[in-house]
């Protein structure tokens, strides 16, 4: 017997995990990948871990009057391929999502392709073995893999966000699959992404933001801080400015360099704020400004971030080689703000 979900309305009894997985691709209940079956069993245990009742509500998204229960983000996580330790990441990242300052509706529906992005930080990377290292964009981690696609399908089948229905994405990115790294607070004696934005740091948390594809910064030439800085700022100072915050994800190579010049996260988020900007003249060249160059064009400066607070800094990814990466935000970031929820119950979470 499968589980009761938002997508569909009641269980069904079919004849093997073959015959599930064809139910669910013929209605559209997948990302176009194999599920696990959400057998009422599987859903039990994922919210006995988690703590919750099935009719507890998780999140509600206004604009499209969608109340998201725990029973739905269960069965979705169970689909999705996730163990039941994970069901707390799952619940924490599917509350931050849901939070009206992530405007949920809009960046889901918006041609540009973003996807929320979930950052773990905390105890919890360690206990359910996230990845922070190698390949942390890429396969290979069960846990990465499974919480970012179990967000991605409660927005297909709790959200009615589907391709070519709400999700009028015109590209789309593999992040639309799944979006999930933890940051590396083991090798990094930076402070780690929950504290600066006002948690403990001894409890475990996630960040939501609706994010664009990564795009590598590779450097393995610059050894001075302010080379590798301004590397960043090149890769960033690509199109126009847009609102919303920009992610910069720094290697161990880079970090490296950044801390023996005695270089902290606002120390680099004050640089690339203060240095990110083009002339409104080589703007209008490349066609991002429709109107004619004038005299002024040459001198005029475009500015990406009012503030270094718009940026935000993790350490992750491995240490083969200098190649950090910038995430650039939805295209209509300036109406989203990133959000940070604790994982579980704990004290100072909120």
């Amino acid at each position: 017997m499968l589980a009761e979900s938002g997508a569909y309305p009641a269980g069904f009894e079919v004849e093997d995990a073959n015959a599930a997985n064809e139910l669910f691709h013929r209605n559209g209940w997948t990302d176009g990948l194999p599920i696990v079956p959400p057998t009422e069993e599987r859903v039990q245990e994922f919210l006995e871990y988690s703590g919750h009742q099935a009719s507890d509500v998780v999140g509600f998204v206004a604009p499209r009057n969608i109340t998201i229960t725990a029973e739905k983000v269960a069965i979705n996580a169970v689909m999705a391929g996730c163990l039941p330790a994970y069901m707390p990441v799952v619940v924490a990242a599917v509350e931050a999502m849901a939070d009206d300052r992530f405007n949920l509706h809009a960046s889901m529906a918006s041609t540009a392709g973003a996807a929320p992005m979930v950052i773990v930080n905390g105890p919890v990377v360690r206990e359910i073995d996230l990845n922070s290292g190698d390949n942390v964009f890429g396969p290979g981690w069960r846990a990465n893999a499974t919480i970012g696609r179990a967000l991605r399908l409660v927005l297909m089948n709790v959200c009615q966000a589907r391709p070519g229905v709400m999700d009028k994405s015109t590209l789309g990115h593999p992040g639309k699959y799944s979006y999930c790294i933890a940051e590396d607070e083991v090798d990094s004696p930076w402070e780690p992404l929950h504290a600066e934005r006002g948690l403990a740091g001894d409890v475990s948390a996630v960040t939501l933001f609706a994010a664009e594809a990564p795009a590598y910064v590779k450097n393995d030439r610059g050894n001075r801080a302010e080379q590798l800085a301004a590397s960043l700022v090149d890769v960033i100072t690509r199109g126009t400015p847009r609102g919303g915050h920009y992610l910069l994800v720094i290697c161990p190579e880079h970090l490296n360099v950044f801390v023996r010049e005695g270089w902290s996260k606002r120390d680099l988020r004050g640089f690339v704020a203060e240095r990110a900007e083009r002339t409104v003249a080589s703007a209008k060249r490349a066609g991002w400004l429709t109107e004619p160059v004038t005299g002024n064009d040459e001198s005029q400066e475009l500015r990406w971030f009012t503030s270094p607070d718009e940026l935000m800094v993790v350490v992750a990814g491995g240490k083969t080689s200098g190649t950090s990466a910038v995430v650039p935000p939805w295209a209509g970031g300036a109406s989203a703000e990133p959000v940070t929820k604790g994982v579980g119950v704990c004290v100072d979470c909120e």
